[in-house]
C-alpha cells in the first residue's frame, strides 16, 4: 500500500489549488480524478476563457445557511491574491463588467497554471482513477496513529488525511456525481439538499403559451426571487440582480435570472422589474396625452424591445386591463415594476452552472474545512454548502477553500 500525507479527491479548482498549497509546505499528496484530465469544468467555463474571479468578492456575495462560513476562507485568500497568481505566469486578462476577470486568450492557461504549481510542488497527478470507498484505518506506518485508507481501481492509499474536493452535481455531462455528498453521510456529516443554480427557469403551460414565441427578446431588468426558506438565509436580505433577461423557447434566462435562480424554490415567484428606475407612464398622464392602447404601446418601445412592447399591451388587453385613469395608469406602472412569474421548476442540474447545497458548514472549521466530526478529513470547493453568485465569484470560492485546508495541511505534523 502506498502512503502519502494527503489524498485528494478531485482534480478541480479547488483540489488543484489545496494540492499544490499542501506540497509547496513539504507534504506528500496524491490527486486523484475520474476524470481523463484535470479542471474538465475550468476549460468551459466563461465561454471557454474561465471567468476565473471576481474582484469584488465578499461573503454576502455567497448563499449558505451559514451566511458567515465563507468569511474566514475569503479573507484568508484574496480575489488580488489570485491575481497575482495569474500575472506570475504571465498570463494577461481583461474585465469585462460588474469586477469579472477573465483570461484575454483561454480557460487552458489558468489548468497549464495550476498544473504547473502542482508539478513543482511535486503532488502526484493522476486521472482516470475511480474511487471505491474510504475508511478509516489504524496504521502501523503512522505508529498507532488513526488514518485512512484509501480504495481505487489502481490500488489502495494510506494517508493522514483526505480531502474532499469531488464538486457538486451541476453538469453531469462533466462526470458530475454524488460521491462528495455519499462520503460526506458516510463520516456523519449532515448534507444540506443539494439544487440547482444559477439555471434557467422553466415556465408552467399558461405562461409558456404567452411569452415563449418571444424566445430569443432580451432586456434589462431588476429581478428578485420572492420566496425563500428563513432557516436557510437566517432573515438575510434576498438580493436583487440588475442584469439582462432573455426569453427562451422554455421559459426565461439570462444573467438576472441565474442569479434569481438560486434563491428560488418550487412553488416560488420570481419578480422583475422590466422598467427599472423609470416612470415609464408618467407622460400618459398629461391633459394633452392621448390615453389608449397606442399611447401605451409607444410608451413602452421606449424601455422594451418592439416584440416584447406589443406582447405586454396585449397581455394587458387580455387580462381586462383599460382603465386610462391617473389611477388605472398606475397601477399599470406598478405591474411594470412587478411582473411576478411562478415557473413551474427549472433546467435542472443538466444546465445549472453550480449546486447549491452541500456539507452542512456547521460541522466544518470556517478557517481550515477540516471536519469537526472525524480529524484529517476536509471538504472544500463546491461540494460545501457556499454557493456564490454568477461572475467569478465560485471560481473565488474554489480558491480560498482550497488555499485555506491547504494551508491548515501543511501545517501539521
Amino acid at each position: 500500500m502506498q502512503v502519502y500525507d494527503v489524498v485528494v479527491l478531485g482534480a478541480g479548482a479547488a483540489g488543484m489549488m489545496c494540492a499544490f498549497e499542501a506540497g509547496r509546505r513539504g507534504k506528500r499528496v496524491l490527486l486523484l480524478d475520474h476524470g481523463d484530465r484535470v479542471g474538465r469544468k475550468i476549460l468551459i467555463s466563461g465561454g471557454g476563457r474561465c471567468n476565473f474571479t471576481n474582484i469584488h468578492a465578499k461573503a454576502e456575495n455567497f448563499l449558505s445557511e451559514n451566511p458567515h462560513f465563507a468569511k474566514s476562507a475569503l479573507a484568508g485568500f484574496t480575489p488580488a491574491e489570485f491575481v497575482a497568481l495569474v500575472e506570475k505566469h504571465g498570463i494577461k486578462y481583461h474585465e469585462k463588467t460588474l469586477g469579472q476577470l477573465f483570461c484575454d486568450d483561454s480557460a487552458r492557461q489558468i489548468v497549464a497554471m495550476l498544473e504547473k504549481e502542482c508539478a513543482e510542488a511535486g503532488v502526484v497527478t493522476r486521472c482516470g482513477v475511480s474511487v471505491g470507498a474510504v475508511r478509516t484505518h489504524v496504521s502501523e506506518a503512522r505508529h498507532g496513529a488513526p488514518t485512512f485508507v484509501v480504495e481505487t481501481s489502481t490500488g489502495s492509499f494510506e494517508c493522514g488525511a483526505v480531502v474532499v474536493a469531488t464538486g457538486g452535481l451541476s453538469i453531469p455531462k462533466m462526470g458530475a456525481t454524488a460521491f462528495g455528498y455519499e462520503l460526506a453521510k458516510q463520516f456523519g456529516h449532515n448534507v444540506i439538499e443539494p439544487r440547482a443554480g444559477l439555471v434557467p427557469l422553466v415556465f408552467g403551460v399558461k405562461d409558456h403559451e404567452r411569452w415563449c414565441d418571444l424566445a430569443g427578446v432580451a432586456f434589462d431588468v431588476v429581478a428578485r426571487a420572492e420566496m425563500q426558506t428563513q432557516r436557510m438565509l437566517r432573515g438575510a436580505k434576498v438580493p436583487n440582480f440588475k442584469e439582462r433577461l432573455l426569453i427562451t423557447h422554455r421559459g426565461v434566462s439570462g444573467p438576472a435570472v441565474l442569479q434569481a435562480s438560486s434563491y428560488w424554490r418550487p412553488g416560488g415567484t420570481v419578480v422583475f422589474d422590466v422598467a427599472p428606475g423609470q416612470e415609464v407612464l408618467r407622460p400618459l398622464q398629461a391633459r394633452s396625452s392621448g390615453r389608449d392602447w397606442d399611447a401605451l404601446y409607444a410608451a413602452l418601445r421606449g424601455v422594451l424591445p418592439q416584440r416584447m412592447a406589443e406582447r405586454w399591451v396585449r397581455a394587458r388587453a387580455d387580462a381586462g386591463a383599460g382603465d386610462w385613469t391617473n389611477a388605472g395608469l398606475e397601477q399599470m406602472e406598478r405591474e411594470l415594476h412587478a411582473w411576478a412569474v411562478k415557473p413551474d421548476g427549472s433546467e435542472g442540474f443538466v444546465k445549472a452552472e453550480v449546486t447549491v447545497g452541500g456539507v452542512d458548514t456547521n460541522e466544518l472549521d470556517a478557517r481550515t474545512m477540516e471536519s469537526k466530526r472525524v480529524p484529517g478529513l476536509y471538504f472544500i470547493g463546491e461540494v460545501v454548502d457556499v454557493t456564490g453568485w454568477l461572475g467569478g465569484y465560485n471560481f473565488q470560492w474554489a480558491w480560498a477553500s482550497g488555499v485555506a485546508a491547504g494551508r491548515a495541511l501543511g501545517h501539521g505534523e
